[in-house]
């Protein structure tokens, strides 16, 4: 089992930037895979971004392609999410997801573990 901690959510002017944390306890780190999702008000929780075991390969949603990076250092137990030219759109909630999965799977029923979310927002 794994617990995960999100940071690093707060408020951003449109254009600017911001990198989200995940946390993960547990020595059993480098055997998920891992992902971000995102809840705005209102609407259904969407796929951002997810990243392989070893890191070395990712895949993001088509809404991010270009602007967001995943990445992970399985030292530090730890995910990131850097958060680029960011849109009054990209304002949600923002959670980390793990998966003891080969998958990288843009689905949260693909995810076995959550964090309890950090709020993005981006606003003038």
């Amino acid at each position: 089992q794994v617990q995960l901690v999100e940071s690093g959510g707060r408020l951003v002017q449109p254009g600017g930037s911001l990198r989200l944390s995940c946390a993960a306890s547990g020595r059993t780190f480098s055997t998920y895979t891992m992902a971000w999702f995102r809840q705005a008000p209102g609407k259904v929780r969407e796929f951002v971004a997810a990243i392989s075991i070893s890191g070395g390969v990712t895949r993001e949603a088509d809404s991010v392609k270009g602007r967001f990076t995943i990445s992970r250092d399985n030292a530090k137990n730890t995910v990131y999410l850097q958060l680029n030219s960011l849109k009054p759109e990209d304002t949600a909630v923002y959670y980390c997801a793990a998966a003891n999965t080969l998958v990288l799977y843009t689905t949260a029923r693909g995810y076995d573990y959550w964090g309890q979310g950090t709020q993005v927002t981006v606003s003038s």
